[in-house]
């Protein structure tokens, strides 16, 4: 999965340092990131250093001993030298420990974007000195990055596994399994059995965790599941405005497919082998 970049570490402590050379200093321009026109890579600390001359940096993280920042602008000359990349891109690059992380930087970048201001008062934030957070210096509200936590269903039935499409234009159009984001005062195994009823209409019964994954394509924390269906009918309705397909298909005819980085494949793969 995209955060198994081993063997590179990550580590998301915030401690901020001077940049060196070696380190990745991301540019930001109206959501996307500007990698380098001739390698399709991050720019580096010797490449841009020149440019940077009192431009405020954030620090993000460290991989190893390379730690990564941000700017706070994006000058000429990086403009002339770098082009505008989706997030979307980050799901095929390689190599994949520097597509994990590129974006981990978007979701952080995209937090504090969203957080120039305080939420409660109004007032323009600031960056906290002590830990990842922004903080309102007029009425000392403290905000920490967002992560939503959702959850990946698995529903088996004996040697059946239940597949789904979605159906909203430009969402992912390969078959997955059934997903959605955990409601206020709800665990994740209530999420588990709201999301297959509202998606499929199929109630489930014998709910086990598999493995959680960080996914900062939606900002999300991902938690794996398992379940059985708790009836024989295996009868699919589905939620239209959300989805297109509910198919079920033997262990030995699953559709071969879709991107090693995600939980999803990781899981199809699983029950496909018998492991599960």
């Amino acid at each position: 999965m995209i955060q198994d970049i081993a063997p590179h570490q990550y580590f998301n402590e915030y401690k901020p340092t001077e940049p060196k050379n070696g380190d990745v200093i991301f540019f930001y321009e109206k959501g996307d990131t500007l990698l380098d026109q001739e390698t399709g890579q991050p720019l580096l600390w010797e490449q841009v250093c020149t440019f940077l001359k009192d431009v405020p940096l954030t620090y993000y993280f460290r991989i190893d001993e390379q730690c990564f920042f941000a700017a706070s602008v994006v000058p000429e000359e990086v403009k002339n030298r770098t082009i505008p990349t989706s997030w979307t891109a980050f799901r095929t690059m390689q190599p994949e420990w520097m597509a994990f992380a590129c974006i981990t930087a978007h979701q952080l970048h995209g937090w504090y974007e969203a957080h120039q201001f305080c939420g409660k008062c109004g007032h323009r934030t600031q960056h906290d000195q002590v830990e990842r957070a922004v903080r309102c210096p007029n009425c000392d509200h403290l905000v920490y990055p967002t992560i939503s936590p959702a959850v990946i269903v698995g529903v088996t039935h004996g040697n059946r596994l239940l597949l789904t499409k979605y159906s909203r234009p430009g969402s992912y159009r390969n078959y997955a399994l059934i997903a959605g984001f955990a409601e206020i005062g709800e665990s994740l195994e209530a999420t588990v059995r709201r999301e297959v009823m509202e998606e499929v209409g199929l109630p489930v019964k014998n709910i086990r965790f598999y493995k959680s994954q960080p996914w900062s394509f939606s900002s999300s924390l991902l938690a794996g599941f398992y379940c059985d269906l708790d009836t024989e009918d295996e009868t699919v309705t589905l939620q239209e405005d959300e989805l297109g397909e509910g198919t079920w298909f033997e262990r030995e005819e699953l559709p071969v497919g879709g991107s090693s980085i995600s939980l999803t494949r990781e899981m199809i793969e699983q029950f496909r082998k018998g492991l599960v």
